[in-house]
């Protein structure tokens, strides 16, 4: 099992940069495979349209809550750390125009040693995503294509370059340099709760994150993307499941629960607190509680 943690994002300390330096540090050394940073390019007030993960359609977050750029925090802590992989979940991918994208992924995994996961979403703010000039009813449909443009500017060209024509992206003869340092590029996993999300990580993802998601409901979401994995010719063996958790309340036996399942990955939330002796003090003792072992 690998161990990724979030930091207290609502704490309003992940713009600090000594505060975020000691917790990426701190996680590194207690044996934490990743960091999981989530984006919000704006948070509109008042907005109308229901998030998904609680039953009063608001999120946690305050609409004043301080969210950096996920990517330029990540190329931050990719030089004060040196094995911690660095990852978003999620990032809102049809906010983002891939072509731009595709050269920021790469440069982060060059510049980290091949560090680099990311994980990303559709959105569910329909404000936010106006907010960026995009139709929230294409979302779906622009996700698939920016993964499928990202894929196509990571793989390999020649002289005379690479191409892409769809529906919302079009280029000819493009060189994007530099490539990944991971083989395939950057692993690309998909975020959310919902069938047709557990359908694209079939068709499309290196992995599926459904945090939230437990029990039947997680199974039926599995069995969708397995499907869809193999009826895209894929092998759903090779798709990693990135499941949630609590660092105060997960044991090693809900560890292992885990494990059974089928996760390879838990990603848990300390508390939200800004006194990093604390957290760190948290994460030290889940560590421990978990047996995690400890990397020289």
């Amino acid at each position: 099992m690998k161990f990724a943690i979030i930091p207290p994002v609502r704490s309003n300390v992940t713009a600090d940069p000594d505060w975020m330096t000691g917790f990426a540090r701190h996680a590194e050394t207690l044996g934490f495979e990743s960091i999981v940073l989530v984006e919000h390019a704006v948070v509109i007030s008042g907005y109308e349209h229901k998030y998904p993960y609680s039953d009063s359609g608001r999120m946690p977050l305050p609409d004043q809550c301080i969210v950096p750029d996920p990517l330029d925090l990540l190329s931050y802590l990719a030089a004060a750390t040196t094995r911690l992989q660095l990852a978003t979940g999620v990032l809102i991918l049809p906010e983002h125009h891939p072509v731009v994208l595709a050269k920021r992924l790469a440069t982060i995994d060059r510049l980290s040693a091949g560090r680099l996961r990311l994980c990303i979403g559709v959105g569910w703010m329909r404000e936010e995503l106006e907010a960026c000039g995009i139709d929230f009813s294409t979302r779906g449909r622009r996700t698939d294509e920016c993964i499928d443009v990202l894929r196509v500017l990571w793989g390999e060209e020649d002289e005379e370059g690479l191409s892409f024509r769809g529906e919302f992206f079009e280029f000819e003869h493009a060189h994007s340099n530099p490539k990944p340092v991971q083989d395939g590029g950057v692993p690309i996993h998909i975020g959310g709760h919902s069938k047709a999300a557990a359908k694209r990580a079939g068709q499309r993802g290196n992995g599926f994150q459904p945090l939230g998601v437990h029990g039947e409901e997680l199974a039926v979401l599995l069995n969708v993307m397995n499907e869809a994995a193999e009826r895209s010719g894929r092998n759903p063996a090779q798709l990693e499941l990135s499941i949630g958790g609590a660092l105060a309340t997960t044991s090693a036996d809900s560890v292992e629960e885990a494990a059974e399942f089928g996760a390879h990955r838990l990603v848990v939330s300390p508390s939200q607190s800004t006194d990093l002796s604390k957290v760190c003090e948290e994460m030290s003792e889940f560590a421990e509680r978990v047996r995690m072992p400890q990397l020289s």
